[in-house]
């Protein structure tokens, strides 16, 4: 019979005290203990990356929508200035004509 901490954890050979692997050398026993190791180290860097990855998809969602309100702003502020109107008699009968096409 194996003790678990949870439903994740791998049990160590230490933990099994009926000794189901009785054929494993004490080489074999350090080695899987180091990989069972290995693997939860990864499965812990594994979720912190998780972690990270949402945290910067949350980031990334309210510098959109931050560029947006900004970007309208800047339209905005452009459309009411006069610097930025366009003073060409060209431009304006092309508006004209547009007025007459519609």
């Amino acid at each position: 019979m194996s003790s678990y901490q949870d439903d994740n954890s791998i049990p160590l050979v230490d933990d099994d005290p009926s000794g189901l692997e009785p054929d494993i050398s004490p080489d074999e026993q350090e080695e899987k203990a180091r990989l069972i190791a290995q693997v939860l180290e990864l499965q812990n860097t594994l979720d912190d990356l998780s972690q990270r990855v949402d945290s910067v998809k949350e980031e990334n969602l309210k510098l959109r929508s931050e560029n947006q309100v900004l970007g309208q702003y800047i339209e905005n502020l452009m459309s009411a200035s006069s610097v930025f109107q366009s003073t060409s008699p060209k431009t304006k009968k092309n508006k004209q004509w547009r007025q007459f096409e519609a």
